[in-house]
Order: C-alpha cells, then structure tokens, then sequence
C-alpha cells in the first residue's frame, strides 16, 4: 500500500520544479529555497494542509522516548537532624 498519495506527490513535484527554477520561497523568511531536502518539506506540507494522504510527521525525540519512568521515588541522603539542647 502506498504510503503517499496522488496529491502529495503533485505538490512535491511543483515545489521540486520551483525550486529548480528558483522562484520556490519559503513561508517565513520568504527567502529563496536552494536545499532539496527543505523543497520536498515544503510540498508534504502544503499537501497535509490540503488533506493529501500523507504519513505524520515524526515528533522531537523527547515526546517519542521509549524509556519509562519509574514510579518509586528516590530517598534523599540527607541524614536526620537531631536538636540538641
């Protein structure tokens, strides 16, 4: 089953074409678009915002860490006091 659709793929081709003849800006800065890896970035994008079939994006590291908390708390090393009079 293919991962992307008909209408991710047209959007990255359009990105890939502006890109190559250099009119391809980007959304913020609206500088001028040179990596190809930023182009194809650009036409996933506009095709999730479309409602294109396209995969999710991966999340930063820190949300998707595998490891699991423990539950138990640690003991401190702090030694009781004892009030001398």
């Amino acid at each position: 089953m293919a991962r992307y659709g008909k209408k991710a793929r047209s959007k990255v081709k359009r990105a890939m074409h502006e890109r190559k003849h250099g009119t391809l800006k980007s959304g913020r800065s609206g500088k001028k678009v040179k990596s190809r890896k930023q182009a194809i970035a650009i036409g996933l994008a506009e095709a999730r915002k479309s409602g294109a079939k396209v995969p999710k994006k991966k999340g930063s590291s820190k949300k998707r860490s595998s490891k699991k908390r423990s539950t138990h708390k640690k003991r401190s090393s702090h030694k009781k006091r004892s009030s001398k009079k």
